[in-house]
């Protein structure tokens, strides 16, 4: 019999626990041996449990305990589950996390400390895809030249309500919020923090790169509005939070933003709460995943087959799916300012003569051509809203314009701009 022990007792928990006990005997058919919870750690014993298990508020009584095998640790944070997966580790006790964020930052740490012991995470992006599998294993003969995702349910939710049905952003974040995708603060969510860490731990994997949160580009959905959505409709574009990783020669772009995409894209149609992630090898070209990123048996089940693989193997393939130093150890991380996309902008700005000009100078002056334009008259308040796409242009120029721009008189308010993937 292998012991479990999981540390952090909620929703994700107690289905673990309850999947396990509900399907024990598939479960002990496929591992070749029965796997039974014996102890949950959570900080109120008084708070109601849907669990059968032994519990305690003493977290050593599980990463200390000799007699089990596994800790599930599925606490949330960085630096208590970081102290919490060591000290497991240190004690030759293999490990399951769905925790993103420790991932994010101690990955490259954890890898080290646990040398030959087991560390599970495939529930820590795309909840219930086996994502992290695919690249590990699946596409392993592969160079990996392009992921991009739509990792965080919350902003996919929020985006398509306010697309199909009109809904403002306020409204659809405060909907939400009552139906548990949104906490209070929503920020992690529709900031762009939440998937920034999904893909962070994807570029380890890919690449064999390691970088921070802090690192990379990250912007979330707080400023795009129903005008932004319109301009989408009207040339064929969803707008989608996206997740990208992109190897351009020898550096790896990684950003996460809004994008606008063309509504033929698979990757556009993927709606609601539902994930969806696209990777492109150099022999095996696209392949897309989809499936619930979130929710209790969803990410349960991808925390239960990291303790399957691992009763099975006795040793799991290395943490970040490379045995010795890849290869290609030159890939850096590209610049933010290096970033080259097309981009759709958005500016409010007095109704009056020359001001399309001068702006269409500023481009001009920073090497950025437009490809669409439209402008909208509010003849209540004598401003015009101009929208426009842009031919590919790079990350630096753009910025510098769009300063340029909310520098002139006629300009009403800051500049919305929208990255567009094709």
């Amino acid at each position: 019999m292998v012991k479990v022990g999981i540390v952090g007792v909620g929703t994700v928990g107690e289905s673990v626990a309850n999947i396990l006990e509900a399907n024990r005997d598939l479960i002990t058919a496929r591992a070749g041996k029965e796997i039974t919870v014996v102890k949950g750690a959570v900080s109120n014993l008084n708070k109601k449990r849907n669990v059968s298990i032994s519990l305690t508020t003493d977290i050593d009584e599980i990463v200390s305990d000799p007699e089990i095998d596994i800790v599930v640790e599925l606490m949330g944070g960085v630096e208590k589950p970081y102290e919490v997966v060591t000290k497991a580790l240190a004690n030759h006790k293999a490990v399951v996390t769905a925790n993103k964020a420790l991932l994010a930052y101690h990955r490259y740490d954890l890898q080290k400390i646990a040398g030959d012991i087991p560390i599970g995470y495939e529930a820590s992006v795309a909840g219930g895809i086996p994502i992290i599998n695919a690249l590990k294993v699946g596409l392993s003969a592969n160079q990996i030249t392009e992921i991009k995702g739509i990792m965080n349910g919350t902003c996919n939710y929020m985006l398509t309500k306010m697309i199909d049905e009109g809904v403002a952003y306020d409204a659809i974040l405060k909907e939400a919020q009552e139906l548990g995708y949104a906490e209070a603060d929503p920020t992690f969510d529709v900031g762009g923090f939440d998937a920034a860490h999904k893909l962070l731990i994807l570029a380890s994997i890919a690449y064999g790169i390691d970088a921070k949160p802090e690192d990379i580009l990250i912007e979330g959905i707080e400023s795009i509005n129903q005008e932004d959505i319109a301009f989408a409709k009207e040339f064929g574009y969803a707008i989608k939070l996206l997740a990208i990783a992109k190897k351009v020669e020898d550096e790896i772009s990684l950003r996460v933003h809004p994008a606008l995409i063309k509504t033929e894209k698979m990757i556009a149609k993927i709606d609601g709460v539902m994930n969806g992630i696209s990777v492109i090898g150099d022999k095996v070209g696209e392949t897309l995943y989809y499936g619930p990123g979130a929710g209790g048996d969803a990410t349960a089940s991808a925390v239960i087959s990291d303790i399957i693989e691992i009763v099975r193997a006795g040793q799991s393939s290395p943490m970040l799916g490379f045995k010795k130093p890849f290869a290609s150890e030159n890939l850096r991380l590209m610049p933010k300012e290096k970033i080259a996309s097309e981009y759709y902008l958005r500016m409010q700005v007095a109704d009056q003569p020359g001001v399309l000009a001068n702006i269409a100078t500023i481009l001009g002056q920073n090497s950025i051509s437009i490809d669409t334009f439209l402008q909208r008259t509010d003849a209540n308040d004598g401003t015009a809203t101009l929208l426009c796409a842009t031919h590919e242009a790079n990350e630096s120029d753009v910025q510098q314009a769009i300063n340029a721009i909310e520098a002139l008189e006629v300009v009403k308010q800051r500049v919305a701009m929208i990255r567009i993937e094709s």
